[in-house]
């Protein structure tokens, strides 16, 4: 697992797109932030797009600047392009106190900056510009040097301008609870859409546009996953919307422009969508986020929700209508709600929802509550005191995290997550077997079901280790839907259920240790690895451990081992179906033969 980069791993190159359109983009080859949708760790980008004046003047446009984490590069390379005195208009989308820190010194070296935001993202850069972190004793840090905020041009509803280049700019306000202020800018006559957070990946390539739709699949579904899922809603509306444009190519804000493929990939998302609104249950996540670290907190538990099959319904309660949370409070199975502590207090939209919870939210469902703060998080106290109090039952302990959660937080937080989910949906198995007088489910009385259950595989432990030193994070997981799958080069598919922990650890390009046990000795192994674990405990502490040439870590009473590389990864209902090809392996106990797990029935393992 990497660091956080470096000012000096960060860079800023230009691409041009076509006459008068360049794109700046950062390149960052090391994961940038300690947040759950760079848990790939290859890197990222961060896309702006430059409409320079025409012949006669005018002013340029910059679309989507980056963070202050591109800060010296980028507007670096803006100031060979741009003078200092043009009246430079910047159309924002996705605001957090990193982005507005970078529009600080933005309207700090171009004074005639003009901003350009939707109505919310207006509201949002009103908020940030004045905030101050607090200090180290809770009060607000002092302020620098103070910069005006410049004038912003508010985006009410979609609208169409004409450049000085000649370039048609069409603004569409996309709101989700994630990105209130999002906005996407469309350029007529390339047909290039500027969709920000819309169908990004984080992944650091100096390409423009991606090889072919598959080279960036996986990259692109796991940052649906992370962030998209739990406003699917919002974000099938989105995509409809854009279905109606002349699209050519659309260039998010991270990652390499999908040229030849968009539609293939708003179809996914679509379909990625459909199985979080066809899930049976649900998680209502309200929350509310300063500095986004409270966001990030909610994209991990959201992240291992969803991983267990149960929808989630993430409500930004800082924008969103009264009626909208009325309804999520009243057909959610579970409730968390997520505050940061500002001056000593929970915001004021919080409070207000907090209020609809105890007046409105049923006591059978489980809640919980949690939270980031920079120094004492009153806010988490007054959520957890306020529903106790309430007689509401908590599904798990608070939550408190100073300032942003680091790689073992985050791993902890997404099995939190899963173990929710998990735990919904046993209870929603026990209430319709209870409902159907307790007998046997038709599933695993069908015929074709029991015949499944006979289809054997053999018996193994998969470990897996990623990163170095006190970044290090394990995992393990006893499985038998194992089987070879080519002869050159070697290799083998491993099925992994998506609510494991394990699955994180799995991904393209990572590797991993599959421990074959031998019959007659697997009992030990099996009871080791079987039993639960709770949320972020390390399932490989205090094992005695043997390792693969590149530091796998490997059993040493398995009869034999295979180091392998996941290659390739399908979505198969409830499991990923991995393929993977073997490195190296070895014998250890040629006399023994292969422990296999016999099942009466394909429902269950």
């Amino acid at each position: 697992m990497t660091s956080s980069p470096s000012a000096t791993d960060r860079r800023v190159i230009t691409l041009p797109v076509e006459p008068g359109l360049i794109c700046l983009r950062g390149l960052s080859p090391r994961r940038l932030r300690f947040e759950v949708e760079y848990g790939l760790e290859r890197g990222t980008t961060a896309n702006s797009f430059l409409f320079e004046p025409g012949a006669a003047g005018g002013a340029p446009v910059l679309v989507h600047p980056p963070g202050a984490s591109f800060a010296e590069p980028f507007l670096g390379q803006l100031a060979q392009l741009v003078p200092a005195d043009a009246p430079l208009k910047v159309v924002v989308s996705h605001l957090n106190p990193n982005r507005v820190a970078l529009l600080k010194q933005l309207a700090t070296g171009w004074p005639a900056t003009v901003l350009v935001a939707s109505n919310p993202g207006a509201q949002v850069l009103g908020e940030l510009w004045e905030q101050q972190r607090p200090g180290p004793g809770g009060e607000a840090a002092a302020p620098a040097d103070a910069v005006p905020l410049p004038t912003i041009e508010v985006v009410k509803q979609e609208t169409s301008r004409t450049l000085s280049s000649g370039h048609e700019l069409t603004l569409i306000p996309t709101p989700t609870p994630r990105w209130p202020g999002g906005l996407m800018a469309f350029e007529a006559s390339t047909g290039l859409l500027m969709s920000g957070k819309f169908f990004a990946a984080h992944l650091c390539t100096e390409d423009f546009a991606e090889a072919s739709r598959s080279s960036t699949e996986e990259d692109r579904r796991y940052y649906y996953d992370c962030l998209m899922a739990p406003m699917a809603r919002q974000v099938e509306t989105v995509v409809d919307r854009l279905d109606e444009l002349p699209i050519r190519t659309i260039a998010p804000g991270h990652g390499p422009a999908i040229a030849q493929s968009w539609r293939s990939l708003l179809a996914d998302y679509r379909r990625w969508g459909e199985s979080q609104e066809k899930a049976s249950l649900s998680v209502a996540l309200l929350y509310a986020s300063a500095y986004g670290n409270t966001a990030a907190i909610a994209d991990a538990l959201s992240q291992g929700v969803a991983r267990s099959g149960v929808r989630v319904e993430s409500i930004n309660c800082e924008f969103a209508p009264p009626e909208q949370l009325l309804e999520a409070i009243h057909t959610c199975d579970a409730l968390l709600i997520g505050s940061p502590t500002l001056g000593g207090h929970a915001p004021t939209p919080i409070v207000s929802a907090l209020g609809t919870v105890l007046a409105e939210g049923d006591r059978a469902k489980p809640v919980g509550v949690f939270g980031s703060f920079g120094w004492s998080g009153e806010a988490i106290d007054l959520l957890e005191s306020k529903l106790r109090d309430g007689g509401f039952q908590f599904a798990f302990d608070p939550i408190r995290i100073k300032f942003s959660p680091d790689l073992a937080t985050l791993r902890t937080l997404e099995e939190t997550g899963t173990a929710l989910g998990r735990r919904l949906r046993s209870q929603h198995r026990q209430t319709q077997r209870r409902s159907t007088g307790g007998g046997l489910s038709e599933s695993r009385t069908n015929p074709a079901i029991q015949a499944l259950g006979r289809v054997v595989g053999a018996l193994c432990v998969v470990l897996a280790r990623k990163g170095d030193g006190p970044e290090a994070i394990g995992g393990a997981m006893v499985a038998s839907w194992v089987s070879q799958a080519s002869f050159s080069p070697p290799g083998f598919t491993v099925a992994v259920a998506k609510d494991r922990a394990m699955e994180s650890l799995l991904h393209v390009g990572d590797s991993f240790c599959l421990n074959v046990l031998a019959a007659g000795k697997e009992s030990g192994p099996m009871k080791r690895f079987l039993q639960p674990f709770p949320p972020g405990a390390d399932r490989l502490a205090g094992l005695d451990l043997d390792a693969t040439p590149s530091g796998q870590p490997l059993l040493p009473e398995a009869l034999a081992w295979l180091e392998a590389r996941v290659s390739q990864r399908m979505e198969c209902g409830d499991h990923w179906l991995l393929y993977a090809e073997a490195l190296s392996g070895d014998l250890l106990d040629p006399a023994a033969t292969t422990a296999v797990h016999q099942r009466r029935s394909g429902a269950n393992y």
